[in-house]
Protein backbone atom coordinates (compact mmCIF):
# COMPACT_ATOMS: atom_id res chain seq x y z
CA UNK A 1 0.00 0.00 0.00
CA UNK A 2 2.81 2.42 0.91
CA UNK A 3 4.50 1.81 -2.46
CA UNK A 4 1.25 2.47 -4.33
CA UNK A 5 0.67 5.68 -2.42
CA UNK A 6 4.26 6.80 -3.04
CA UNK A 7 3.97 6.09 -6.75
CA UNK A 8 0.77 8.12 -7.00
CA UNK A 9 2.51 10.96 -5.17
CA UNK A 10 5.40 10.94 -7.66
CA UNK A 11 2.94 10.92 -10.53
CA UNK A 12 1.15 13.92 -9.03
CA UNK A 13 4.41 15.91 -8.97
CA UNK A 14 5.21 14.81 -12.51
CA UNK A 15 1.78 15.97 -13.70
CA UNK A 16 2.23 19.34 -11.98
CA UNK A 17 5.67 19.69 -13.53
CA UNK A 18 4.34 18.98 -17.01
CA UNK A 19 1.75 21.71 -16.59
CA UNK A 20 4.37 24.19 -15.37
CA UNK A 21 6.79 23.25 -18.17
CA UNK A 22 4.08 23.70 -20.81
CA UNK A 23 3.36 27.16 -19.41
CA UNK A 24 7.06 28.05 -19.45
CA UNK A 25 7.44 26.72 -23.00
CA UNK A 26 4.56 28.92 -24.16
CA UNK A 27 6.19 31.95 -22.51
CA UNK A 28 9.54 31.05 -24.09
CA UNK A 29 7.92 30.87 -27.51
CA UNK A 30 6.59 34.39 -27.01
CA UNK A 31 10.00 35.64 -25.86
CA UNK A 32 11.64 34.19 -28.98
CA UNK A 33 9.53 36.53 -31.08
CA UNK A 34 10.83 39.64 -29.30
CA UNK A 35 13.67 41.85 -30.51
CA UNK A 36 17.28 41.22 -29.44
CA UNK A 37 17.49 44.10 -26.94
CA UNK A 38 14.22 43.11 -25.30
CA UNK A 39 15.42 39.53 -24.87
CA UNK A 40 18.72 40.77 -23.46
CA UNK A 41 16.94 42.98 -20.93
CA UNK A 42 14.17 40.61 -19.83
CA UNK A 43 15.31 37.07 -20.69
CA UNK A 44 12.89 34.51 -19.27
CA UNK A 45 12.07 36.46 -16.13
CA UNK A 46 8.48 37.63 -16.57
CA UNK A 47 6.33 40.04 -14.56
CA UNK A 48 4.21 37.07 -13.50
CA UNK A 49 7.26 35.21 -12.26
CA UNK A 50 8.45 38.28 -10.40
CA UNK A 51 5.29 38.23 -8.30
CA UNK A 52 5.03 34.47 -7.94
CA UNK A 53 8.59 33.78 -6.78
CA UNK A 54 10.59 36.99 -6.76
CA UNK A 55 8.68 39.07 -4.19
CA UNK A 56 7.89 41.56 -6.96
CA UNK A 57 11.54 42.31 -7.71
CA UNK A 58 12.04 43.60 -11.26
CA UNK A 59 15.53 42.03 -11.51
CA UNK A 60 16.11 38.28 -11.32
CA UNK A 61 16.88 37.22 -7.74
CA UNK A 62 20.12 35.56 -6.65
CA UNK A 63 19.71 32.09 -5.16
CA UNK A 64 22.93 31.61 -3.17
CA UNK A 65 21.75 28.42 -1.47
CA UNK A 66 23.69 25.27 -2.25
CA UNK A 67 20.62 23.07 -2.51
CA UNK A 68 16.86 22.82 -2.88
CA UNK A 69 14.51 21.45 -0.24
CA UNK A 70 11.59 19.18 -1.15
CA UNK A 71 8.07 19.00 0.20
CA UNK A 72 8.23 15.25 0.77
CA UNK A 73 9.92 12.03 -0.35
CA UNK A 74 7.75 11.80 -3.47
CA UNK A 75 8.92 15.15 -4.79
CA UNK A 76 12.53 14.26 -3.96
CA UNK A 77 12.23 10.96 -5.83
CA UNK A 78 10.68 12.65 -8.87
CA UNK A 79 13.36 15.33 -8.86
CA UNK A 80 16.43 13.15 -8.37
CA UNK A 81 15.29 10.75 -11.08
CA UNK A 82 15.01 13.73 -13.47
CA UNK A 83 11.27 13.30 -13.90
CA UNK A 84 10.59 16.91 -12.96
CA UNK A 85 12.67 20.11 -13.26
CA UNK A 86 14.86 20.61 -10.23
CA UNK A 87 17.92 22.46 -9.09
CA UNK A 88 18.57 19.88 -6.36
CA UNK A 89 22.20 20.96 -5.92
CA UNK A 90 23.94 24.06 -7.30
CA UNK A 91 26.80 22.00 -8.70
CA UNK A 92 24.27 20.74 -11.24
CA UNK A 93 21.75 23.55 -11.58
CA UNK A 94 20.67 26.79 -9.94
CA UNK A 95 17.78 29.21 -10.65
CA UNK A 96 20.06 32.24 -11.04
CA UNK A 97 22.27 30.35 -13.48
CA UNK A 98 19.17 29.15 -15.33
CA UNK A 99 18.12 32.73 -16.08
CA UNK A 100 21.50 33.42 -17.70
CA UNK A 101 21.54 30.12 -19.59
CA UNK A 102 18.14 30.81 -21.08
CA UNK A 103 19.08 34.37 -22.02
CA UNK A 104 22.26 33.20 -23.77
CA UNK A 105 20.39 30.49 -25.64
CA UNK A 106 17.71 32.95 -26.77
CA UNK A 107 20.29 35.50 -27.92
CA UNK A 108 22.45 32.98 -29.78
CA UNK A 109 19.43 31.45 -31.52
CA UNK A 110 17.93 34.87 -32.32
CA UNK A 111 16.74 34.86 -35.92
CA UNK A 112 17.50 31.16 -36.23
CA UNK A 113 14.83 28.59 -37.07
CA UNK A 114 16.46 26.00 -34.82
CA UNK A 115 16.10 26.28 -31.06
CA UNK A 116 19.00 25.85 -28.63
CA UNK A 117 19.86 25.24 -24.99
CA UNK A 118 22.48 27.04 -22.91
CA UNK A 119 24.85 25.75 -20.25
CA UNK A 120 26.96 28.05 -18.08
CA UNK A 121 30.35 27.05 -16.70
CA UNK A 122 32.95 28.35 -14.29
CA UNK A 123 35.19 29.67 -17.11
CA UNK A 124 35.58 29.83 -20.86
CA UNK A 125 38.09 26.97 -20.82
CA UNK A 126 35.63 24.86 -18.85
CA UNK A 127 33.06 25.55 -21.56
CA UNK A 128 35.43 24.43 -24.32
CA UNK A 129 36.43 21.28 -22.42
CA UNK A 130 32.83 20.37 -21.58
CA UNK A 131 31.65 20.96 -25.14
CA UNK A 132 34.37 18.90 -26.82
CA UNK A 133 35.26 16.00 -24.50
CA UNK A 134 32.14 13.86 -24.98
CA UNK A 135 32.64 14.06 -28.74
CA UNK A 136 36.05 12.41 -28.36
CA UNK A 137 34.90 9.30 -26.52
CA UNK A 138 36.09 6.05 -28.06
CA UNK A 139 33.61 3.58 -29.49
CA UNK A 140 33.12 0.19 -27.87
CA UNK A 141 35.73 -1.28 -30.19
CA UNK A 142 38.10 1.54 -29.22
CA UNK A 143 40.50 0.85 -32.08
CA UNK A 144 39.98 3.96 -34.16
CA UNK A 145 42.47 6.84 -34.29
CA UNK A 146 40.26 9.67 -33.06
CA UNK A 147 40.99 13.14 -34.38
CA UNK A 148 39.45 16.58 -34.64
CA UNK A 149 40.31 19.54 -36.87
CA UNK A 150 40.86 23.05 -35.57
CA UNK A 151 42.02 26.40 -36.85
CA UNK A 152 45.51 27.06 -35.48
CA UNK A 153 44.57 30.66 -34.67
CA UNK A 154 43.04 30.06 -31.26
CA UNK A 155 43.51 31.36 -27.73
CA UNK A 156 46.68 30.02 -26.09
CA UNK A 157 44.74 28.05 -23.48
CA UNK A 158 42.68 26.38 -26.20
CA UNK A 159 45.88 25.52 -28.09
CA UNK A 160 47.28 23.82 -24.98
CA UNK A 161 44.06 21.94 -24.30
CA UNK A 162 43.90 20.64 -27.86
CA UNK A 163 47.60 20.05 -28.44
CA UNK A 164 48.52 18.48 -25.10
CA UNK A 165 45.54 17.50 -22.95
CA UNK A 166 43.48 15.99 -25.74
CA UNK A 167 46.57 14.16 -27.02
CA UNK A 168 46.99 12.63 -23.55
CA UNK A 169 43.60 11.02 -23.92
CA UNK A 170 44.36 9.74 -27.42
CA UNK A 171 42.70 12.40 -29.58
CA UNK A 172 44.84 14.01 -32.27
CA UNK A 173 44.31 17.63 -33.29
CA UNK A 174 44.89 18.50 -36.93
CA UNK A 175 45.71 22.17 -37.35
CA UNK A 176 44.46 24.36 -40.19
CA UNK A 177 46.74 27.37 -40.69
CA UNK A 178 44.48 29.14 -43.21
CA UNK A 179 40.94 28.58 -41.89
CA UNK A 180 39.45 31.09 -44.33
CA UNK A 181 40.22 28.59 -47.14
CA UNK A 182 37.65 25.78 -47.07
CA UNK A 183 39.99 23.67 -49.21
CA UNK A 184 42.50 23.78 -46.34
CA UNK A 185 40.03 21.89 -44.13
CA UNK A 186 38.82 19.24 -46.54
CA UNK A 187 41.94 16.97 -46.73
CA UNK A 188 42.17 16.79 -42.93
CA UNK A 189 38.67 15.39 -42.34
CA UNK A 190 38.13 11.62 -42.39
CA UNK A 191 35.82 8.99 -40.91
CA UNK A 192 37.47 9.29 -37.49
CA UNK A 193 37.14 13.09 -37.27
CA UNK A 194 34.78 14.02 -34.43
CA UNK A 195 34.28 17.78 -34.89
CA UNK A 196 35.58 20.96 -36.54
CA UNK A 197 36.53 23.92 -34.38
CA UNK A 198 37.39 27.58 -35.01
CA UNK A 199 37.34 31.03 -33.41
CA UNK A 200 35.77 34.02 -35.14
CA UNK A 201 37.36 36.47 -34.88
CA UNK A 202 40.40 34.68 -33.51
CA UNK A 203 42.37 35.87 -30.51
CA UNK A 204 44.59 37.73 -31.26
CA UNK A 205 45.25 37.27 -34.98
CA UNK A 206 41.79 38.21 -36.29
CA UNK A 207 41.46 35.11 -38.42
CA UNK A 208 37.97 34.27 -39.63
CA UNK A 209 36.28 31.67 -41.83
CA UNK A 210 33.20 30.99 -43.93
CA UNK A 211 30.84 29.68 -41.24
CA UNK A 212 28.19 28.33 -43.62
CA UNK A 213 30.72 26.56 -45.84
CA UNK A 214 32.53 25.01 -42.89
CA UNK A 215 29.24 23.88 -41.35
CA UNK A 216 28.31 22.23 -44.66
CA UNK A 217 31.66 20.43 -44.74
CA UNK A 218 31.22 19.20 -41.17
CA UNK A 219 27.67 18.02 -41.81
CA UNK A 220 28.70 16.21 -45.00
CA UNK A 221 30.90 14.08 -42.74
CA UNK A 222 28.22 13.70 -40.06
CA UNK A 223 30.05 15.79 -37.45
CA UNK A 224 29.37 19.13 -35.70
CA UNK A 225 30.97 22.53 -36.16
CA UNK A 226 31.96 24.28 -32.91
CA UNK A 227 32.57 28.03 -32.97
CA UNK A 228 34.18 30.16 -30.28
CA UNK A 229 32.38 33.49 -30.73
CA UNK A 230 33.67 35.15 -27.56
CA UNK A 231 34.87 38.30 -29.30
CA UNK A 232 31.85 38.79 -31.57
CA UNK A 233 29.14 37.88 -29.03
CA UNK A 234 25.61 37.33 -30.36
CA UNK A 235 25.34 41.10 -30.75
CA UNK A 236 27.54 40.86 -33.87
CA UNK A 237 27.31 37.26 -35.05
CA UNK A 238 25.18 34.20 -34.33
CA UNK A 239 26.88 31.11 -35.79
CA UNK A 240 23.85 28.84 -35.22
CA UNK A 241 21.94 30.81 -37.86
CA UNK A 242 24.64 29.88 -40.38
CA UNK A 243 24.68 26.16 -39.62
CA UNK A 244 27.06 25.85 -36.66
CA UNK A 245 26.05 23.30 -34.03
CA UNK A 246 27.71 24.55 -30.84
CA UNK A 247 28.86 28.01 -29.77
CA UNK A 248 31.24 28.50 -26.85
CA UNK A 249 32.03 31.71 -24.98
CA UNK A 250 34.35 33.04 -22.38
CA UNK A 251 31.70 35.16 -20.71
CA UNK A 252 34.51 36.74 -18.68
CA UNK A 253 35.37 38.75 -21.78
CA UNK A 254 33.14 41.00 -23.90
CA UNK A 255 29.86 39.68 -22.48
CA UNK A 256 31.11 40.50 -18.98
CA UNK A 257 33.05 43.59 -19.97
CA UNK A 258 33.11 45.06 -16.44
CA UNK A 259 35.75 42.49 -15.52
CA UNK A 260 34.40 41.31 -12.17
CA UNK A 261 33.90 37.59 -12.86
CA UNK A 262 35.29 34.51 -14.60
CA UNK A 263 32.59 32.64 -16.52
CA UNK A 264 31.91 30.50 -19.57
CA UNK A 265 28.99 29.41 -21.68
CA UNK A 266 27.91 26.75 -24.17
CA UNK A 267 24.93 27.07 -26.50
CA UNK A 268 24.06 23.98 -28.53
CA UNK A 269 21.37 23.68 -31.18
CA UNK A 270 18.77 20.97 -30.72
CA UNK A 271 19.28 17.88 -32.89
CA UNK A 272 22.86 18.77 -33.68
CA UNK A 273 24.73 16.77 -36.29
CA UNK A 274 26.98 14.00 -34.93
CA UNK A 275 27.16 10.43 -36.15
CA UNK A 276 29.14 9.56 -33.01
CA UNK A 277 26.48 10.56 -30.46
CA UNK A 278 23.29 8.72 -29.53
CA UNK A 279 20.05 10.27 -30.74
CA UNK A 280 18.95 11.20 -27.21
CA UNK A 281 22.24 13.06 -26.69
CA UNK A 282 22.04 14.92 -30.00
CA UNK A 283 18.44 15.95 -29.31
CA UNK A 284 19.49 18.41 -26.59
CA UNK A 285 23.25 18.25 -26.18
CA UNK A 286 23.60 21.10 -23.68
CA UNK A 287 20.91 19.66 -21.42
CA UNK A 288 22.51 16.22 -21.60
CA UNK A 289 25.87 17.75 -20.68
CA UNK A 290 24.27 19.40 -17.65
CA UNK A 291 22.54 16.26 -16.39
CA UNK A 292 25.46 13.87 -16.87
CA UNK A 293 29.12 14.84 -17.68
CA UNK A 294 28.84 18.34 -16.23
CA UNK A 295 27.14 17.00 -13.10
CA UNK A 296 29.96 14.52 -12.55
CA UNK A 297 32.89 16.90 -13.17
CA UNK A 298 31.41 19.98 -11.47
CA UNK A 299 32.66 23.07 -13.38
CA UNK A 300 29.62 25.02 -12.20
CA UNK A 301 29.02 28.74 -12.26
CA UNK A 302 28.34 30.56 -8.99
CA UNK A 303 24.87 32.17 -8.68
CA UNK A 304 26.40 35.58 -7.96
CA UNK A 305 28.49 35.34 -11.14
CA UNK A 306 25.41 34.48 -13.17
CA UNK A 307 23.62 37.50 -11.74
CA UNK A 308 26.56 39.74 -12.59
CA UNK A 309 26.91 38.49 -16.19
CA UNK A 310 23.15 38.69 -16.71
CA UNK A 311 23.16 42.37 -15.78
CA UNK A 312 26.11 42.98 -18.12
CA UNK A 313 24.33 41.27 -21.02
CA UNK A 314 21.29 43.57 -20.80
CA UNK A 315 23.14 46.32 -22.70
CA UNK A 316 25.32 44.02 -24.81
CA UNK A 317 24.33 45.33 -28.24
CA UNK A 318 24.82 48.96 -27.26
CA UNK A 319 28.23 48.32 -25.71
CA UNK A 320 29.58 46.14 -28.49
CA UNK A 321 28.47 48.64 -31.14
CA UNK A 322 30.25 51.51 -29.35
CA UNK A 323 33.37 49.48 -28.64
CA UNK A 324 33.52 48.46 -32.31
CA UNK A 325 33.30 52.09 -33.40
CA UNK A 326 36.11 53.06 -31.03
CA UNK A 327 38.30 50.22 -32.26
CA UNK A 328 37.82 51.22 -35.87
CA UNK A 329 39.09 54.72 -35.13
CA UNK A 330 42.15 53.36 -33.31
CA UNK A 331 42.86 50.79 -36.04
CA UNK A 332 42.79 53.48 -38.72
CA UNK A 333 45.28 55.56 -36.72
CA UNK A 334 47.67 52.64 -36.21
CA UNK A 335 47.46 51.51 -39.82
CA UNK A 336 48.95 54.88 -40.87
CA UNK A 337 51.61 55.14 -38.16
CA UNK A 338 55.24 54.88 -39.36
CA UNK A 339 56.28 52.69 -36.38
CA UNK A 340 53.59 50.08 -37.09
CA UNK A 341 54.37 47.29 -39.54
CA UNK A 342 50.96 45.62 -39.71
CA UNK A 343 47.49 46.04 -38.21
CA UNK A 344 45.11 43.10 -37.94
CA UNK A 345 41.56 44.34 -37.59
CA UNK A 346 38.79 42.89 -39.71
CA UNK A 347 37.05 46.26 -39.95
CA UNK A 348 39.84 47.79 -42.04
CA UNK A 349 38.74 47.72 -45.71
CA UNK A 350 42.23 46.70 -46.85
CA UNK A 351 42.37 43.71 -44.51
CA UNK A 352 42.46 40.56 -46.68
CA UNK A 353 39.60 38.99 -44.72
CA UNK A 354 37.42 42.10 -44.49
CA UNK A 355 35.04 40.94 -47.22
CA UNK A 356 34.55 37.51 -45.66
CA UNK A 357 34.04 38.92 -42.17
CA UNK A 358 31.55 41.47 -43.51
CA UNK A 359 29.27 38.63 -44.62
CA UNK A 360 28.81 37.55 -41.02
CA UNK A 361 29.52 40.43 -38.65
CA UNK A 362 27.15 43.35 -38.13
CA UNK A 363 25.24 44.96 -35.28
CA UNK A 364 22.11 42.88 -34.74
CA UNK A 365 18.78 44.51 -35.70
CA UNK A 366 20.79 47.38 -37.13
CA UNK A 367 22.86 45.95 -39.95
CA UNK A 368 25.80 48.30 -39.43
CA UNK A 369 29.04 46.40 -40.14
CA UNK A 370 30.98 46.00 -36.89
CA UNK A 371 33.93 43.83 -35.96
CA UNK A 372 34.35 43.93 -32.20
CA UNK A 373 36.95 45.55 -29.97
CA UNK A 374 39.89 43.16 -30.28
CA UNK A 375 42.77 43.88 -32.63
CA UNK A 376 46.48 43.19 -32.93
CA UNK A 377 49.38 45.02 -34.52
CA UNK A 378 53.08 44.44 -35.13
CA UNK A 379 55.68 46.98 -34.10
CA UNK A 380 58.13 47.88 -36.87
CA UNK A 381 61.26 46.90 -34.99
CA UNK A 382 62.56 44.29 -32.58
CA UNK A 383 61.04 42.37 -29.69
CA UNK A 384 62.97 44.66 -27.33
CA UNK A 385 61.47 47.74 -28.97
CA UNK A 386 58.03 46.17 -28.71
CA UNK A 387 58.54 45.78 -24.97
CA UNK A 388 59.77 49.39 -24.73
CA UNK A 389 56.55 50.59 -26.36
CA UNK A 390 54.49 48.30 -24.13
CA UNK A 391 56.17 49.50 -20.95
CA UNK A 392 55.57 53.14 -21.95
CA UNK A 393 51.78 52.85 -22.02
CA UNK A 394 50.21 55.08 -19.39
CA UNK A 395 46.42 54.75 -19.56
CA UNK A 396 46.17 51.39 -21.31
CA UNK A 397 46.42 48.53 -18.83
CA UNK A 398 49.12 45.88 -19.30
CA UNK A 399 47.33 42.60 -18.62
CA UNK A 400 46.49 39.26 -20.19
CA UNK A 401 42.81 40.17 -20.00
CA UNK A 402 40.59 41.27 -22.88
CA UNK A 403 37.02 42.29 -23.55
CA UNK A 404 37.11 45.02 -20.94
CA UNK A 405 35.30 48.33 -20.78
CA UNK A 406 38.81 49.73 -20.21
CA UNK A 407 41.54 49.41 -22.84
CA UNK A 408 43.91 46.51 -22.17
CA UNK A 409 47.02 45.38 -24.04
CA UNK A 410 49.43 42.45 -23.90
CA UNK A 411 52.31 40.92 -25.85
CA UNK A 412 50.96 37.44 -26.71
CA UNK A 413 54.40 35.88 -27.28
CA UNK A 414 55.35 36.44 -23.64
CA UNK A 415 51.90 36.00 -22.09
CA UNK A 416 48.79 34.33 -23.50
CA UNK A 417 50.69 32.21 -26.06
CA UNK A 418 53.96 31.73 -24.21
CA UNK A 419 53.35 28.13 -23.14
CA UNK A 420 52.73 26.78 -26.63
CA UNK A 421 56.39 27.34 -27.53
CA UNK A 422 58.07 28.97 -30.51
CA UNK A 423 56.91 26.30 -32.97
CA UNK A 424 53.32 26.60 -31.78
CA UNK A 425 53.46 30.40 -32.00
CA UNK A 426 54.77 30.22 -35.55
CA UNK A 427 51.94 27.85 -36.41
CA UNK A 428 49.45 30.36 -35.02
CA UNK A 429 51.15 33.42 -36.54
CA UNK A 430 52.23 34.97 -33.23
CA UNK A 431 55.28 37.19 -33.73
CA UNK A 432 57.43 38.52 -30.84
CA UNK A 433 56.63 42.03 -32.10
CA UNK A 434 52.85 41.53 -31.96
CA UNK A 435 50.77 43.53 -29.49
CA UNK A 436 47.19 42.57 -28.74
CA UNK A 437 44.96 45.54 -27.96
CA UNK A 438 41.41 45.41 -26.70
CA UNK A 439 39.98 48.90 -27.11
CA UNK A 440 37.68 50.05 -24.32
CA UNK A 441 34.91 52.61 -24.00
CA UNK A 442 37.23 55.57 -23.40
CA UNK A 443 37.09 58.27 -26.06
CA UNK A 444 39.18 56.84 -28.92
CA UNK A 445 41.21 60.04 -29.22
CA UNK A 446 42.47 59.56 -25.67
CA UNK A 447 43.39 55.95 -26.42
CA UNK A 448 45.21 57.10 -29.55
CA UNK A 449 47.11 59.73 -27.55
CA UNK A 450 48.35 57.05 -25.15
CA UNK A 451 49.44 54.75 -28.00
CA UNK A 452 51.12 57.65 -29.81
CA UNK A 453 53.19 58.77 -26.84
CA UNK A 454 54.28 55.17 -26.20
CA UNK A 455 55.27 54.68 -29.86
CA UNK A 456 57.32 57.87 -29.68
CA UNK A 457 59.46 56.27 -26.95
CA UNK A 458 60.67 53.32 -29.04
Amino acid sequence: MATTMSRSGVERYVAQAKEAMAKRAAHRARVRRLKFDTIAVHGMYSVEEAFSGGQGGIIEPIFPSTSQAYRDSDEMEAALSYQIPTWCYSRIHNPSVFYLEETLALLESYGCEADATGLCTSSGMAAIKQATEPLLAKSRQGAEEINFVSASQVYGGTFQLFNLRMAERGAQVRWVTEPWRIEAWEPLVDDNTRFLYAEMPSNPQQACFDVAALASLAHAHGIPLIVDATIATPALMRPLAHGADIVVHSLSKTAGSGGDAIAGGIVARHNLISKHLADEVRADYALWLKLWPFRDSGPCMAPSVAHYILNEVRTLRLKVAQLSRNTMVVAEFLSQHPRIDRVDYLGLPHHPLHGLASRYMAVVDDGTPAFGHLMSFDIKGTAAETRRFFDALERTYRATDLGRIKSVATIPAISTHQQQGEEGRKLAGIQPTMVRLCVGAEHPHDTIADLDQALAKI
